[in-house]
């Protein structure tokens, strides 16, 4: 695709699922609504919510916040100095690519980051889609890194931690692996080696840079399992690594191959599927899943709105300067 015709694309409204796609979150979400009418009753499960401190309401919409706040400063920060003095409109990008990501049926969020990155920045399509992806993957990373916490409450051991210091350790490949784009090899004309090489192009350049970028994200998680598990313990009385697996299980269910409209149904069936095994009752974990559900697109909507309030136009000197 030649660079005057990925321009034009780019200005055109990303594809924002298929009618299929629509539909099958449609039936999800149905299935939820009648799930939740007919084993618990809306009455009895939203109940609780009367007995909330708003103090303690605000202060973990605050944590989530900030939350959103700081990937756009991962984001920011992933590329720099082409964003320098541009903060406000990434932080714009960000928390509508999220809002994107929370609402939309099948990830077909994800579509929007390329898209506002173009269309706010100039930016390649390509080159945001194959920085995501690497940004997904340190997300994916760190989870990992939540889940071996995890193991460790549940049956402490001196080998979660030597797992852990590895785990981390393997993030030095990323600098490997983002080299490996600039090899002989991969040289020359070809789409599938131009897509290869454009991604590994895109991953973090050096240690420092990937050290950086992965902070933000453990910070990013860490006040989000924060906020998340201190609010399903007020609906569910568990232990801390019992939360922490449903919301871990609720998270996940990004990577399922089915993601209903605002992940109705499939976020309440992979928390459900988290905490059943470990001895919860579904009834309960679901009515716990459903509530924290609703905590997370109450805040989306909210954080959503308060995006529109923030410039949507980079300032074309600062951006000629930061590409050349």
């Amino acid at each position: 695709m030649s660079p005057a015709n990925e321009d034009t694309k780019g200005q055109c409204a990303p594809r924002l699922g298929r009618a299929r796609d629509w539909a099958l979150g449609g039936t999800l979400l149905l299935a939820l609504l009648a799930a939740v009418h007919w084993s618990i009753g809306w009455g009895p499960l939203l109940a609780p919510w009367r007995e909330l401190s708003p103090w303690l309401l605000g202060w973990l919409f605050l944590l989530t916040a900030l939350s959103y706040i700081l990937r756009a400063v991962r984001v920011h920060d992933y590329f720099r100095p082409r964003f320098s003095g541009q903060f406000p409109v990434v932080l714009r990008l960000s928390i509508l690519h999220n809002v994107a990501n929370n609402l939309l049926p099948m990830r077909a969020g994800e579509l929007i980051f390329p898209w506002l990155m173009r269309r706010y920045f100039g930016h390649g399509l390509l080159d945001s889609a194959a920085a995501l992806l690497w940004i997904r993957l340190l997300d994916l990373h760190f989870l990992a890194l939540i889940a071996i916490l995890i193991l460790n409450l549940s049956q402490p051991s001196w080998i979660w931690w030597a797992l852990a210091l590895l785990w981390v350790a393997g993030l030095a490949l990323v600098v490997l692996v983002s080299g490996m784009g600039k090899t002989a090899r991969l040289a020359g004309d070809g789409k599938i080696r131009s897509i290869v090489r454009r991604v590994l192009l895109a991953a973090p350049r050096d240690h420092w840079l990937v050290a950086r970028v992965y902070g933000w994200t453990a910070l990013i998680w860490s006040l989000k399992f924060a906020a998340f598990t201190s609010l399903l313990k007020f609906f569910l009385p568990l232990d801390l690594w019992r939360l922490l697996a449903g919301v871990m299980g609720a998270e996940l269910s990004s990577v399922l191959p089915f993601h209903g409209i605002a992940g109705s149904g499939s976020y309440e069936l992979a928390a459900v599927a988290a905490l059943a095994p470990l001895g919860v009752d579904p009834k309960l974990a679901l009515a716990g899943a459903v509530n924290l559900h609703l905590f997370l697109l109450g805040s989306t909507l909210i954080l959503g709105g308060l995006a529109f309030l923030l410039p949507k136009s980079a300032k074309k000197a600062a951006v000629s300067q930061a590409f050349s």
